[in-house]
């Protein structure tokens, strides 16, 4: 069978995913300049789509795009170098910064595994908005393009492009290192790493607008990302126990949407449909990060919590008195009314639905949990089982008009429809 250029196309697209985080990060650690390095290597891109379709596909790929980026790199630094010399002949009076021609003996996959963590933590910088550090992530180390980055958080294309643009001019404004951070630095930087990866995650798992429930290709970005720093990074415990919460909760994706991709809350799932290989080795990961530091960190509990889940072969099974006890944990190390709300709902589950609602009473005071849907949602759902249905209805149609996602929308409207001819 012919391999056509469309199978070549997609094969770039495929390697490109796979490579364009080391080779940006080869590059950086030569010129030291972001923009410059991604440069670089869109242009060993282009150079892939000119040839390879005539050419062929080579037996290694992420060599070819290497060698074809070291030589792009030699080219920039002879034309800077030249550019220099023609401005100190002119004698022209401009402030410029020589740039040595680096030794390019050594391949540009050197130490690698150190340039990859340098280029996460540039990344994941914290001199950068969140946003934009969601969007340079995808960008560098995901390899998805603006076009895509947008789609997947539905943000206009030149929003993205915006962002990103201005994310680099901050870096090199901020003269951020490219380097992998040290000491007290190192626990602050890794923080925001894994912070970014796991919102990647979240938007995936839970859309927070848009017509899906879940898009599954986020997921999978985000529980990349954290495998690869799970391997660059394999000493630090609260890397592990992000894999194992991502991977753990991903177990449930094919039980959590129906048939038209209506959501189905975890009490109605088929559990049959988890997947129990994605369980097992979120599991492996817990037990990593329990064994590199007894005191769990936030996620390292999170997963924890999600491993009781996963446990559990029905709802009843469900340890919720452990439950309640992590939640405590999790409250204590990193209080937030959102912990408070999902501990209010192991609490009902444990000791009954009167002392779940009795404390997301005292959540209802809480600021930014005004416009939280969850908070409504949870409340509905507690005064349908005390039997309070007028209460409860009116709970559902107030969450329904708080969520921004069309899915989760329809499930609580729904909901409250179905407690309409009990309360008229």
């Amino acid at each position: 069978m012919a391999v056509t250029a469309t199978d070549i196309h997609r094969t770039i697209d495929a390697v490109w995913r796979v490579e364009s985080s080391k080779l940006i990060a080869g590059l950086m650690r030569i010129v030291r300049d972001l923009g410059v390095a991604e440069d670089l290597a869109q242009d060993a891109l282009v150079a892939a789509l000119e040839q390879w379709p005539e050419a062929g596909v080579p037996d290694n790929p992420g060599a070819w795009l290497m060698a074809t980026a070291k030589h792009r790199a030699i080219d920039f630094f002879r034309r800077n170098q030249l550019l220099i010399r023609k401005h100190e002949e002119l004698g022209r009076d401009v402030e410029t910064r020589e740039m040595a021609m680096p030794d390019f003996n050594a391949n540009l996959d050197d130490n690698i595994g150190d340039d990859l963590l340098s280029l996460m933590f540039i990344s994941c910088h914290p001199v950068l908005s969140t946003e934009a550090r969601t969007a340079l992530t995808l960008r560098l180390l995901g390899g998805l393009t603006t076009d895509e980055i947008a789609r997947a958080f539905l943000a206009p294309e030149p929003t993205i492009a915006q962002r990103i643009v201005r994310a680099k001019r901050a870096l090199s404004e901020a003269k951020v290192p490219f380097e992998i951070p040290r000491g007290a630095e190192l626990v602050a930087r890794l923080s925001s790493v894994l912070e970014v990866i796991y919102l990647i995650f979240n938007e995936g798992y839970s859309a927070t607008a848009g017509a899906d429930w879940i898009r599954p290709a986020l997921c999978e970005e985000a529980i990349r990302l954290g495998r690869v720093l799970a391997e660059l990074a394999p000493g630090e415990p609260e890397v592990h126990g992000l894999v194992a919460l991502m991977e753990i909760q991903a177990s449930r994706a094919k039980a959590r949407v129906g048939p038209t991709g209506e959501p189905i809350l975890l009490f109605d799932q088929d559990r049959g449909k988890w997947d129990q290989l994605l369980i097992h080795r979120g599991i492996a990961a817990l037990d990593r990060a329990e064994k590199l530091n007894a005191r769990r960190g936030p996620y390292t509990i999170q997963a924890a919590i999600a491993a009781c889940h996963a446990r559990a072969h029905t709802p009843e099974e469900t340890d919720w008195g452990r439950i309640v006890s992590l939640y405590d944990a999790l409250a204590e190390l990193s209080p937030s009314p959102v912990i408070e709300l999902n501990r209010a709902v192991a609490v009902a589950m444990a000791s009954g639905p009167a002392a779940g609602f009795e404390l997301t009473e005292k959540l209802t005071a809480e600021s930014s949990l005004k416009n939280y849907h969850l908070l409504p949602s949870v409340r509905g759902d507690l005064l349908t089982k005390l039997g309070r249905l007028a209460e409860a209805r009116a709970e559902f149609k107030r969450a329904a008009s708080l969520t921004q996602n069309a899915r989760e929308r329809d499930l609580l409207l729904a909901r409250a429809e179905k407690l309409r001819d009990h309360v008229d």
